[in-house]
């Protein structure tokens, strides 16, 4: 009688011991990889809305501010039965050079994006086609997040319903806050003084390149503000799921002229009282600071359009001067 080989459940048990250790290897090093083409991605996207900044100066003459209102004595008839003169934000404003042309046309630029003509059923009449998702507008490391507006507007006494906006992970910087500028040594006031903010909110343009005199290539144009309108706090997702419970905040729809921020610090110490104002400038909150999903730090559209990563525990005063178009600061990002 001839006998078979075969393995004995101890050397099978070996075998699969030996393949889970080489896939538990292995894992970590595809999940870098695949982290690390988003964070490329995320980087192109940056890219791509700092030459579309720097080409929208090239055909206006001027940069695109990132928060104006309409002159009351400008506005079109009807009026705005909402009484909101608050026009679209650096983002909408570039879609043309981002070959948007098409999402760009569907709205009236000379009403705000709070009035009829430029909000979609139920609450006006614009053409749904408006509030497509722009690609360069997300992080590719981001989760999937809520952005609706309904239940603030419904908060404002406007009917119940959903208002589902496209939303960015990016976020024009427009000055320094209170609580930031003196961790830096600065005057205790909130500032408007980034390169893409401005002090007259009726002025319908922003500055021209040569009012940066920081230098654009130490000046943040624009930076990540990860997962809104869901809140994290140091890598975790605050509990609750809306406004009202705190899970969520506003500002998530590219258009908004609201996602531009006057950066804070935070205390960072207390997931339970987030808002703890402190000395931490990058990756505490993802409310009113820049915030990525990467690990170590956030990356940057630089006003010369070029793309920095800046680590979360960089110098508070460096970070603070590449903030601002005319500190006078001579500031040289951390390598």
């Amino acid at each position: 009688m001839r006998l078979r080989s075969a393995f004995t459940l101890v050397e099978l048990l070996v075998v699969i011991a030996i393949i889970g250790i080489l896939v538990g290897l292995l894992l970590p090093a595809v999940q870098a990889a695949r982290e690390a083409a988003r964070r490329m991605q995320c980087s192109n996207n940056l890219k791509q809305i700092g030459l579309a900044v720097h080409n929208h100066e090239s055909a206006y003459k001027f940069i695109p501010a990132c928060e104006k209102d309409i002159p009351a004595a400008s506005y079109p008839s009807p009026p705005n039965p909402y009484g909101q003169r608050a026009t679209y934000g650096t983002l909408f404003q570039i879609l043309p050079f981002l070959e948007q042309n098409n999402v760009y046309n569907l709205v009236d630029t000379k009403r705000s994006y709070i009035d009829p003509v430029n909000m979609p059923p139920p609450y006006g009449t614009l053409n749904p086609a408006a509030m497509v998702t722009i690609p360069s507008f997300i992080c590719p490391s981001t989760p999937d997040a809520p952005s609706d507006y309904g239940p603030y507007f419904e908060l404002l006494g406007f009917p119940p319903a959903s208002f589902i906006t496209p939303r960015t992970d990016y976020a024009p910087i427009k000055g320094l806050h209170s609580s930031l500028a003196v961790c830096a040594g600065m005057p205790n006031r909130s500032t408007n003084n980034a390169m893409l903010g401005t002090d007259d909110s009726e002025k319908h343009f922003g500055i021209k390149f040569g009012e940066v005199s920081d230098g654009l290539s130490n000046t943040i144009m624009v930076g990540e503000e990860a997962g809104r309108q869901k809140l994290y706090f140091r890598g975790k997702p605050l509990p609750g799921s809306s406004l009202l419970d705190g899970g969520l905040t506003l500002n998530s729809y590219y258009g908004d002229h609201n996602i531009a921020r006057q950066l804070r610090g935070y205390a960072g110490s207390d997931i339970t009282n987030p808002r703890l104002p402190g000395c931490s400038a990058i990756n505490v909150f993802n409310e009113n600071q820049l915030y990525s999903m990467h690990v170590g730090g956030i990356q940057v559209a630089m006003g010369d359009g070029s793309v920095q990563f800046l680590s979360e525990n960089m110098s508070t005063n460096i970070f603070a001067a590449l903030i601002t178009r005319n500190g006078g600061e001579s500031a040289q990002i951390e390598q």
